[in-house]
């Protein structure tokens, strides 16, 4: 029983951070183009209320992402599922790195592009901003993978 809620454990973390890997994918490989074809101002009230509403919806997500990840690899750890337990410890490491990378570099830009979207001022420095947060996108994108990658191994150890 206890390798069957592992198993779903982890069909969940799957779920969970898949969104948030596809919104990371499409960010570097649609929106990253559309905004280098837009004026400051535009992609500034742009990515500002995209912020604003992603800041607000996509952390039941994550946090329930990192969550059934690090159930998956407990239930791993206890279920003697070795293969499993190390799969998950690699998506476990992953997440906490992106999670390092979101709160020190992208989410203070996203508080600075939705003041700017809310008041309607932009800052003189509104391209570096978003190049800035463009910069980790391959990061970011690279950590999801794995973690993303590291629950289906998971899933198929266990």
């Amino acid at each position: 029983m206890l390798i069957v809620t592992g198993q779903i454990i982890a069909v969940a973390a799957v779920l969970a951070n898949a969104i948030v890997y596809g919104t990371d994918v499409c960010a570097a490989v649609i929106m990253r183009s559309v905004y280098r074809k837009l004026d400051d101002a535009t992609v500034t009230t742009s990515a500002g209320w995209g912020h604003y509403y992603g800041d607000k919806r996509m952390p039941v997500i994550g946090i329930s992402g990192v969550v059934t990840a690090v159930l998956t690899l407990l239930i791993a750890l206890v279920a003697g599922q070795v293969g499993a337990a190390v799969a998950a410890g690699i998506t476990v490491a992953a997440l906490l790195t992106w999670l390092a990378l979101y709160v020190r570099i992208a989410k203070p830009i996203n508080t600075q592009q939705t003041a700017a979207a809310q008041s309607g001022i932009i800052p003189p420095n509104a391209r570096a901003l978003q190049d800035k947060w463009d910069s980790i996108l391959k990061y970011r994108v690279t950590l999801q993978f794995i973690a993303v990658a590291g629950l289906c191994a998971a899933l198929i150890l266990f």
